[in-house]
């Protein structure tokens, strides 16, 4: 399994979890609304907090979400 990326510890509004790859692809990755194909390394590993706009993002940045959704994502 995937480390625990980053954005899921900050509590990501945007993170949606692991993905077990399709259609030819291996393996596992994550993803949110950000990235639904896979959460760059340097953004999940905490290089990058992603707190300002990047290539790629589709215009979706890091944003910390509430309580109830922390709750819901730790679950």
């Amino acid at each position: 399994m995937i480390a625990e990326p980053e954005c899921y510890r900050r509590n990501c509004k945007h993170f949606l979890g692991y993905v077990e790859g399709t259609d030819g692809e291996k393996g596992e990755y994550i993803n949110c609304l950000a990235f639904p194909k896979g959460i760059p390394d340097y953004i999940a590993d905490g290089t990058n907090l992603h707190n300002e706009p990047i290539k790629g993002d589709n215009g979706i940045q890091f944003e910390k979400g509430s309580e109830k959704e922390e709750q819901e994502v730790v679950d």
